[in-house]
């Protein structure tokens, strides 16, 4: 009888030493004659487990890990003495996969196939649910479609919170002979990693959500806009845009209706900047990552001029769930206005590090605290950055804040993308702002003076603060570089700098009131 044996493919799985853990277990079952099949799935996102080796029994899965090449020869002796998985003795057993309270905790809609399924086999992903939303699209007037987004609540994923369907419905509603829909997938934000994690593990249920845009909207073609930072994700994308159009879910005639959506996969050159839509948008046409002037919105003019649906990697994957449980049961979970599931990313000075989706509403002490189980140094936390490189500082005693983009907003803060970087009590949070100006800095297209020139004006700033000079008056000339910036700059890269500097300066104010040596490049 086959022993099916999953070894993710997932960058992080592989950076770890998961390529060499799968080739260990192939050469070793075939010396001891074990009928093995190895399956190279995504990551159930319990990083420091990494790589996480799942051996199926009975049809349950028996998580170990981590796995070092080393352990396989243990794993495979027990095999071929035939021990059942459950069975197999050594401290690298975690019991069932599901089991795992880290992962039983979750309630996983958009990632509910992520590390369970072979991302690039087309049949794996239809056995377990795939293509049922966009079956469900087919049946309904775009309008319908659209409607079902609507009463979902489902928000952009990437940052603002926009609701989704009323992007859409602008974009269905513009007269143009060419529409276009846009993912968002250059996942730039330190201490993120939900958009790789997707694509890499469930690339098709990203291609479903943008086919089902298309469809909502009349566009015929899409988008995926990909940091060249991910090959791994790269090579999955394509591998499943090919399937799909083998098996006519792409193409002139989708499922043989007779509606046409193509899809391809855009590489970008790496800069920050281009996560903001209409440098995104100009970097896809050949042009230099430049911000746009708003109005006109992208729903208007967007890519070449056309009405264009631009949404981030998790919104568009969190649309076939919608279409397919229908939109109550995507709107069940979360709290206020925040509908739905979030994946949260756990990073940073964190025991246990990993993607944790979740429904909107579990605070930020219970995600960082009993989640994430503190810090790996296992000193106090003293500070979190929620959003990315942009985010604001959070200081324990706002540990109760629950994960809404409301509730974040009314204490100066941002969900983004979900990104929470994790810091214990040895860090410096005047370094911290600090970075913040300097990363604006090196990051900014230079279009407008606000961003340009206010983050090195900042940066210089800091640096005599953290010299000791002039303390006051310079604290006092940083909250009114941030106050311009914010209100000032055309787009969110110098927008929402002030976020970390502020948040810093507000909560942590003992760390910008003591000299210290300044960074080497300010010496």
């Amino acid at each position: 009888m086959t022993k099916r044996i999953f070894i993710p493919r997932d960058a992080a799985a592989v950076a770890c030493g998961a390529d060499d853990v799968a080739k260990r277990f192939a050469l070793l079952a075939e010396q001891a004659k074990i009928d093995v099949e190895i399956v190279r799935n995504g990551s159930r996102g319990m990083l420091w487990l990494e790589p996480l080796v799942e051996i199926e029994d009975q049809g349950k899965r028996y998580a170990f890990g981590p796995i070092a090449p080393a352990d396989v020869d243990g794993l495979v002796a027990e095999l071929s003495q035939g021990a059942a998985a459950a069975g197999i003795k050594t401290s690298k057993a975690l019991g069932l996969t599901e089991e795992i309270p880290f992962f039983k905790r979750q309630t996983r809609l958009t990632f509910a196939r992520c590390g369970i399924t072979d991302p690039v086999s087309l049949a794996d992903y239809k056995a377990h649910g795939g293509y049922e939303g966009l079956a469900k699209a087919l049946a309904l007037e775009p309008s319908g479609i659209i409607d079902e987004v609507k009463k979902s609540g489902l928000r952009g994923r990437g940052g603002a919170g926009f609701p989704t369907g009323i992007k859409w419905q602008t974009v269905h509603d513009a007269r143009a002979d060419q529409k276009y829909i846009v993912c968002n997938a250059d996942e730039g934000d330190s201490g993120t990693f939900a958009d790789r994690m997707i694509m890499e593990g469930d690339p098709f249920v990203l291609i479903e959500g943008m086919t089902i845009a298309g469809i909502a909207v009349g566009a015929t073609r899409g988008y995926i806009y990909l940091r060249s930072e991910y090959p791994h994700a790269a090579t999955a994308l394509n591998e499943a845009i090919d399937a799909a159009k083998a098996a006519g879910y792409l193409g002139q005639t989708v499922c043989g209706s007779s509606h046409a959506f193509e899809l391809e996969v855009r590489l970008g050159a790496g800069a920050y900047v281009c996560g903001e839509e209409t440098s995104l948008l100009e970097s896809l046409e050949g042009k230099r990552g430049l911000v746009r002037a708003k109005p006109p919105l992208p729903a208007h003019e967007g890519l070449f001029g056309k009405p264009t649906i631009i949404n981030n990697v998790l919104s568009l994957a969190a649309v076939p769930f919608i279409l397919a449980e229908g939109a109550q049961a995507y709107a069940d979970f979360g709290m206020g206005r925040s509908r739905g599931t979030m994946p949260i990313q756990l990073a940073g000075n964190i025991k246990q590090g990993g993607l944790f989706e979740v429904a909107f509403g579990i605070t930020l002490g219970e995600l960082v605290e009993d989640v994430g189980g503190g810090t790996a140094s296992g000193r106090p936390i003293k500070a979190v950055q929620v959003g990315g490189p942009l985010g604001a500082y959070f200081p324990q005693d706002l540990f109760d804040t629950p994960f809404d983009y409301e509730a974040f907003t009314a204490r100066d803060g941002l969900i983004g993308h979900g990104g929470i970087v994790v810091f214990d009590d040895t860090v410096d949070m005047a370094r911290q702002a600090r970075f913040a100006f300097d990363f604006c800095a090196i990051e900014s297209c230079g279009k407008c003076t606000p961003c340009r020139i206010g983050a090195i004006r900042g940066r210089e700033t800091m640096d005599k603060i953290m010299g000791g000079q002039d303390r006051d008056k310079n604290l006092d000339l940083v909250a009114d570089l941030c106050n311009t910036m914010k209100f000032g700059s055309l787009c969110a890269l110098g927008g929402f700098t002030p976020y970390p500097v502020m948040s810093a300066l507000t909560h942590f104010p003992d760390d910008f009131g003591r000299a210290r040596k300044l960074p080497a490049a300010a010496e």
